[in-house]
């Protein structure tokens, strides 16, 4: 057998309270698709960084290519060969793709040199991207374009990619893989983590499966079903989400011509925004990232004030009214940036909890938190939501981000909304994690909530909407009944196309 170009022997990771790595090794061949499988937690992050020279390991070692390998730092794992896209993109959206590219490189060429060859690598590999463009104007699958180039312009020997599909559309994801194909076809390994399993059969010559930071077993992908695939990742059955059949209930959230200007300069504002959601439904809202959805999220929480009469609650006009206001009337929110947004990162789980329970869990009174209550309250949280941590006193940044997720989703499922906002409810979650969050989701549509699920997740929306809508340019496309839409309808929906077009390629489905 030839010498494997990166080799992983007992490698052991240990944190206060988890054991992040347990002896974990595997090997990773010349020009190999390798998928990194894992519940949230299972020490995933933790490994990659080892291998980029983020973290040292406590024990075991690494050898490349035969040789000895243990990076002090990422810049010796970079000069190796090592390149790394991480899932949250480190770009400045006040400079241009040259000017990114050129802060992640040791000894950057001049500019105009530099975006001579970001031209040429991004011709070569399908990546079509002008580097004079401010990436603050860039979607995010462009953004994720300048990451990718960034690190080819390296001449990595091995890329590896955490959840590079997390914010693509479906046409996107295709060109990415042609792209892996071809780096692979040319001699690149890829160490890839994602928890979209159907990606890993369809892109991954071999898997392995790591659980409670310990390797539990390999597989080959494409001879292995996504659903064994998530089985051995949590050493269970995988649960099925299951929806409980609704009547149509009263009208809980109406949503009447909401125009506003986005508070990010590099944001989408809100053109004319129209719907209702009634109490047991779920509307599920698609889009490419960035064309409205944390806007709306915020015109709906509270966070960016309107003309009152633009969100109804009940019938009461609530636009002017700011987040804890809407709490406190049983309207809850969970963004999409969980880490800084939704959740403090230096503030432990409790104090988190309280930042939006205190008015519907009753966690203050005169003044004064009732800090017994505020715990028992985030415990009941880490138990029903299963988020892995050492206890309730830990930080949010301490967190997996999977993790951190399943906080933040549970955090607003457990306070019972009668109107709930998410945006990407299951980002970077996996599995077994997902089917619990939108289980929750049916859950507390069952009992009466009227929900908007915001998704990037077309499989999700399709699973668990009951109606089907998608932004585009701070637009929202005419809502259809999600039972029977095709993918080309959605496609032109997420593309701003409307009626006629529509109604056109029922005519040819028909015809």
């Amino acid at each position: 057998m030839s010498t494997p170009l990166l080799s992983i022997q007992g490698l052991t990771k240990a944190y206060p309270g988890v054991v992040a790595n347990d002896n974990v090794s595997f090997d990773i061949g010349e020009g190999q698709v390798h998928a990194l499988l894992g519940e949230n937690g299972a020490g995933k992050s933790t490994l990659v960084k080892m291998i980029y020279g983020l973290v040292k390991p406590d024990s075991g070692s690494m050898t490349w290519r035969g040789q000895p390998f243990a990076p002090p730092e990422p810049r010796v794992a970079r000069a190796t060969g090592v390149a790394m896209v991480f899932q949250h993109f480190s770009l400045f959206d006040a400079l241009n793709v040259a000017e990114n590219v050129a802060l992640g490189m040791e000894n950057p060429p001049p500019l105009r040199d530099l975006a001579s060859r970001i031209r040429d690598v991004s011709e070569t590999y399908g990546l079509p991207l002008d580097p004079s463009r401010t990436v603050g104007d860039l979607s995010a699958g462009e953004r994720q374009r300048v990451e990718i180039i960034r690190c080819l312009l390296q001449d990595p020997k091995l890329l590896i990619m955490d959840e590079p599909t997390s914010v693509l559309t479906p046409q996107e994801v295709e060109i990415l893989f042609e792209t892996l194909r071809k780096l692979k076809a040319e001699g690149t390994s890829i160490l890839y983590i994602s928890h979209k399993l159907e990606e890993i059969r369809s892109l991954c010559d071999h898997a392995t499966i790591l659980r409670l930071g310990k390797n539990v077993g390999e597989c080959v992908p494409a001879e292995t079903s996504a659903r064994q695939m998530a089985e051995l990742m949590v050493g269970d059955t995988l649960q099925t989400p299951t929806r409980t059949a609704q009547d149509g209930g009263a009208e809980v959230l109406r949503v009447q011509n909401l125009t506003a200007k986005s508070g990010n300069p590099f944001g989408t504002s809100l053109k004319d925004i129209s719907f209702s959601v009634h109490a047991g439904e779920i509307l599920g809202l698609g889009g490419v990232a960035g064309n409205g959805q944390d806007e709306l999220l915020a015109a709906l929480s509270g966070e960016l004030l309107t003309t009152p009469e633009a969100v109804k609650i009940r019938g009461d006009a609530v636009g002017h009214l700011g987040p804890n206001q809407r709490r406190g009337i049983g309207t809850l929110a969970a963004p999409e940036e969980r880490l800084g947004h939704a959740a403090a990162p230096n503030m432990s789980l409790v104090e988190n909890a309280l930042l939006t329970g205190a008015i519907r869990k009753s966690l203050t009174k005169n003044g004064f938190v009732n800090w017994k209550g505020t715990k028992d309250f985030a415990e009941d949280v880490i138990t029903k939501f299963d988020v892995r941590t050492p206890g309730s006193d830990r930080a949010a940044r301490a967190l997996s981000g999977g993790n951190l997720q399943k906080f933040v989703i549970g955090r607003e499922v457990l306070q019972d909304p009668d109107v709930l906002i998410v945006n990407q409810p299951t980002w970077g979650v996996d599995a077994a994690a997902a089917a619990a969050i939108r289980q929750s989701l049916m859950d507390l549509a069952a009992k009466g909530a009227a929900i908007v699920v915001i998704s990037q997740d077309l499989d999700e929306l399709m699973e668990i909407s009951d109606r089907f809508g998608a932004l585009n340019e701070g637009r929202l496309s005419t809502l259809r009944p999600t039972a029977g839409l095709t993918i080309d309808e959605i496609g032109l929906m997420m593309g701003g196309s409307h009626g006629m077009e529509v109604a056109h390629i029922q005519e040819e489905a028909g015809a």
